[in-house]
């Protein structure tokens, strides 16, 4: 059973046309909505080239920009933090130590119940009452990091227990420690499964960085706020946003998709057992090969 088909079950024939169907009939439903938005943009003059004018403007570009410059931040040092923190948690979860292992679990049922915008208020307005007042900036990333990590321990853990346990066997059987055999030969392999849940996170930080406002972190949401209190061009303003963050979450898509192909292109052949940390042959290695060949 290939790593793919641990968390899901291949659709058969009549399932794949069933998709088809549904998502045909979705971008039939999503181009009539289209379609109705806009004539109602132009007939109430939002489409009027005047009202899209300005958005061509060094001033409005470059406000805009610092707005995205400030999301991207935010999103990109959430991510340096949580996902080695997040599988952390996961091997730690995993412990055979029960004070490690019922550490990691409360400090990830607790992060994963408590609403996000509930803990940016914490950072915000209780904890300066205790003399622990962060800048804006990391008043918005620890918060998102706290959250994320803890959803992101869950991913990792899912990965693990999707991997045939002979992985971590045949570790053990070369000398190599539980947390080596994790670090070494588990883990990597359980990212490799669980990386288009991975990227999605990592859409799910961007977006969480729009809370910023909460905190007058100047992200690209603030930023397309303040200016629609000057411009007043609420729906232009709004659609270009919307955009961006389209734009930005199809190139995330995207990765995620090369790294897969990559991935699969360097999967070794099955009945060939490759070098272990590039040592010696483990005994008996070569004998279970032969035997799991394929004949002829």
């Amino acid at each position: 059973m290939s790593v793919e088909r641990v968390l899901f079950d291949a659709p058969g024939p009549r399932a794949r046309r069933r998709i088809w169907m549904v998502t045909a009939v979705s971008l039939v439903l999503f181009g009539a909505v289209v379609a109705l938005a806009l004539r109602q943009f132009s007939q109430h003059g939002q489409l009027a080239a005047d009202r899209w004018r300005p958005f061509a403007e060094s001033a409005y570009i470059r406000f805009l920009w610092d707005g995205l410059q400030g999301t991207l931040r935010a999103t990109a040092v959430s991510a340096v933090f949580a996902f080695p923190i997040g599988a952390v948690l996961a091997l730690m979860r995993m412990s055979r130590s029960r004070p490690v292992r019922y550490l990691a679990t409360g400090y990830i049922e607790l992060f994963r119940s408590v609403p996000l915008l509930l803990l940016i208020y914490a950072f915000l307005l209780a904890l300066p009452s205790y003399g622990i007042n962060l800048p804006i900036f990391w008043k918005l990333v620890v918060p998102i990091v706290m959250v994320n990590a803890a959803v992101l321990a869950e991913i990792f853990r899912a990965g693990v227990l999707g991997l045939d346990r002979g992985q971590s066997e045949a570790a053990s059987a070369i000398g190599l420690t539980y947390w080596k055999s994790m670090r070494l030969v588990v883990l990597p392999q359980a990212i490799r499964l669980v990386l288009p849940t991975l990227v999605s996170q990592l859409v799910s930080l961007l977006k969480d960085s729009t809370l910023g406002y909460v905190v007058s972190y100047p992200e690209l949401m603030k930023q397309a706020n303040n200016l629609t209190v000057y411009t007043h061009l609420l729906i232009q303003t709004y659609l270009i946003v919307a955009l961006v963050y389209v734009l930005i979450n199809l190139a995330l898509s995207q990765l995620a998709s090369q790294l897969d192909r990559r991935m699969r292109r360097r999967r070794p052949i099955p009945g060939h057992i490759a070098p272990v940390l590039g040592g010696a042959d483990p005994v008996g290695a070569s004998d279970t090969a032969a035997i799991d060949a394929p004949a002829g």
